[in-house]
């Protein structure tokens, strides 16, 4: 049986079989919605020619199926695997976005509470963050901030001690100083407060992209930001330079600029899309 007879059967079914026919639309509908979601994805992540891949594979499997008259399967069999391919080269993008889905929140904090603030407080919290930081790398004091947009799980938040305090260079440096018991975890601020310190974050497993000069503290620093959507900026202990994470990318020997320009970006862009 060949294509057009195939195709003729396959009418005529629906068109005496009004289960059949329900199933098909279904079907159709269900696909169309997937494929539309995993194109969107791959789009979003600057991941387009593989959106070309797929088309080419479809269009080999079509005239296989044709043809050659292979089993029709192999048009199951080959979304199957592009499907588990894309789960595999974007296990960290798919994380953060199941995590952004959840019901989470921040401890005392509520989502869409119409809190809004001048420039000049921003500008005050941009100024002492970035003043804490460049004072830490000066003295080599280790230290993770994450930036946050009432996207922290409460666990986190719960592993450390919570502040609910105003943004200052001193508050900073004072928790991140070496014989303080909250030196070891990480500050949450979340808008222009600070939230928690000493929090306890998870790890990256992502070993082989982490430069090895790199230790526990930028593991946590990266790993946090593989599963929800938040900034990381570490001091490092070690040598002083200031890293800022993304995604679960790092760029390191941050300066002033970089630093502000983080910290504007969070502040009217990140925040305020976060309370729509």
């Amino acid at each position: 049986m060949n294509f057009a007879e195939k195709f003729k059967t396959l009418m005529n079914n629906l068109s005496a079989n009004a289960d059949f026919l329900v199933a098909f639309i279904a079907g159709v509908v269900l696909f169309t919605v997937l494929y539309y979601i995993l194109i969107k994805f791959l789009f979003d992540n600057n991941s387009g020619w593989l959106v070309a891949g797929f088309t080419l594979l479809a269009i080999s499997a079509a005239f296989v199926f044709a043809v050659l008259r292979i089993d029709g399967a192999l048009f199951l069999i080959l979304p199957a695997v592009f499907f588990v391919c894309i789960t595999v080269l974007f296990s960290v993008e798919l994380k953060r976005i199941v995590w952004a889905r959840r019901n989470l929140k921040l401890a005392d904090v509520k989502k869409g509470d119409g809190r809004s603030y001048d420039e000049e407080k921003v500008d005050n919290c941009i100024s002492e963050i970035i003043k804490a930081l460049q004072n830490m790398s000066k003295s080599d004091t280790g230290a993770i901030i994450v930036l946050s947009t009432d996207n922290v799980p409460s666990q986190i938040i719960d592993s450390g001690v919570k502040l609910d305090s105003d943004i200052s260079s001193e508050l900073i440096e004072s928790v991140f100083f070496p014989k303080t018991p909250l030196h070891d975890g990480a500050m949450i601020i979340n808008d222009t407060r600070i939230v928690a310190a000493g929090c306890f974050l998870p790890l990256s497993q992502n070993m082989d992209n982490i430069p090895k000069d790199l230790g526990t503290r930028h593991r946590a620093g990266i790993g946090i930001t593989e599963t929800i959507d938040v900034v990381s900026l570490i001091v490092s202990e070690e040598t002083g330079i200031i890293s800022i994470v993304k995604g679960g990318k790092i760029t390191r020997y941050a300066d002033s600029g970089m630093l502000r320009k983080t910290l504007t970006r969070y502040y009217w862009k990140e925040l305020e899309s976060a309370r729509k």
